[in-house]
């Protein structure tokens, strides 16, 4: 885990708020996903600047904008 990755206690605190339905994204990616995009705002980097660690940049941030 980089210094930008959320940590498990702080997953723990943003997991209610992430949109896991019957349906939606497996919890690994999800994580992943919000990672990314925590990490976009703590380095400033722009979004297609984004490593593949946490999956396709696009889908990272339509996540985020949900």
């Amino acid at each position: 885990m980089t210094r930008v990755q959320p940590t498990d206690e702080e997953r723990q605190s943003i997991g209610p708020y992430l949109p896991i339905g019957e349906y939606g994204p497996y919890p690994e990616q999800l994580r992943q996903q919000f990672a990314g995009a925590i990490r976009r705002f703590k380095t400033g980097a722009l979004w297609r600047e984004m490593p593949q660690e946490f999956r396709v940049r696009s889908t990272v941030h339509n996540r985020f904008r949900q």
